[in-house]
């Protein structure tokens, strides 16, 4: 991985990043979830950036409720929908294949740039993954090579689940509705795991870290108007939608200042501006159509 002085030099960075959230999350009296690897993962240079982003610290809350609520679909779709094969795209130090209680058949696969993956081996050597763990260094701007991967993994399997978390906000349009066709040739490409930000949201995040990420050349780029409706054209449908500020809320993580006057001031709006705030940001499951 890049081992950069500034705050962010690379996309891959930002695995970092997110990494030192699940650390600090984890070492909390009540944290939601346990991750053991985390601080390791992350490294000094995990500190160096949290501590150059403006808010970098009181921030964290949506990418942990962000990491719960997924922890809570992904053990749902392989519990109730008979899922066989979890696709991790862009994985960066995720480590769910040795924390969740997952069945040992499960087949996991790890997709991300070759030094990533790299990184990742090196500092869990000594870890054993609770089930079947496959890791390819990829570049999935490499169009064919993504292709050939996605039809491989697909003949081999009953049921796919694909997760991207944190993938779809630095591309643009046309490569987001390339990769959902992609995923969505192979049959056995059932379902999608995404989290997907609205543009209020993504100017907010302009706003604090924008600068910082495009340094990286890694601008965020992708917050349709029309959320979860952008993939209908692309072979894919929304099955579950979960808020992030719901889920926050419901999580005990809604670590913002008058947070509970935003609340109060829900109660009296109407239906459709209820609908709109719950719609600014969340985890949303996809089902191919």
């Amino acid at each position: 991985m890049t081992q950069a002085s500034g705050p962010i030099q690379h996309v891959s960075d930002t695995a970092r990043w997110v990494a030192l959230y699940r650390a600090m999350e984890s070492e909390r009296p009540d944290a939601l979830f346990r991750d053991p690897y985390a601080r390791a993962l992350a490294g000094e240079q995990a500190e160096r950036i949290v501590a150059t982003l403006p808010k970098g610290k009181s921030l964290s809350w949506p990418m942990v409720v962000r990491t719960a609520v997924l922890d809570e679909l992904i053990r749902q779709a392989v519990e109730r929908d008979g899922v066989d094969t979890v696709l991790n795209l862009a994985a960066g130090l995720d480590t769910r294949p040795y924390r969740l209680r997952l069945p040992p058949t499960l087949r996991w696969i790890e997709v991300d740039f070759p030094d990533v993956i790299a990184y990742k081996r090196e500092q869990l050597a000594g870890a054993k993954p609770v089930c079947t763990l496959e890791q390819v260094g990829l570049d999935l701007r490499e169009i064919p090579r993504r292709q050939g991967l996605f039809a491989g993994i697909g003949s081999a399997s009953k049921q796919v689940l694909v997760v991207s978390e944190g993938l779809l906000i630095y591309l643009d349009r046309e490569q987001v509705g390339a990769l959902a066709e992609d995923l969505a040739a192979p049959p056995s490409f059932r379902w999608w795991l995404i989290d997907l930000a609205g543009p209020r949201i993504l100017k907010m995040m302009e706003k604090n870290w924008g600068r910082a990420v495009a340094a990286g050349n890694a601008p965020f780029q992708f917050a349709p108007a029309e959320g979860s409706q952008f993939f209908e054209n692309h072979g894919w449908t929304e099955a579950e939608f979960r808020s992030t500020w719901e889920e926050a809320n419901r999580l005990n993580r809604a670590e913002i200042r008058f947070a509970w006057l935003w609340r109060l001031l829900g109660r009296f709006s109407s239906a459709e501006r209820r609908e709109q705030t719950r719609r600014m940001a969340g985890m949303v499951l996809l089902r191919r159509k």
